[in-house]
């Protein structure tokens, strides 16, 4: 075992990579999932007929209207 402290993290910043790379995974996985698209849409998200790089830039933003039950 060490005393070597650990180095510091940032949380927040640690937060905001995992969501860049699962937006872009997301966008990815929803290209060839018509049930996905769905589920985003139902989530508020509007990606239905979007390029890969549109619902990934979706993704990466709050919600643009309610989700619906």
């Amino acid at each position: 075992m060490t005393d070597t402290p650990l180095p510091h993290r940032d949380p927040s910043a640690e937060l905001h990579t995992m969501n860049e790379r699962l937006a872009a995974w997301a966008a990815c996985a929803a290209e060839d999932s018509p049930p996905l698209i769905e589920r985003f849409e139902a989530m508020g998200y509007a990606v239905r007929g979007k390029s890969r790089e549109e619902v990934e830039a979706a993704l990466r933003s709050p919600p643009e209207r309610a989700a619906r039950g």
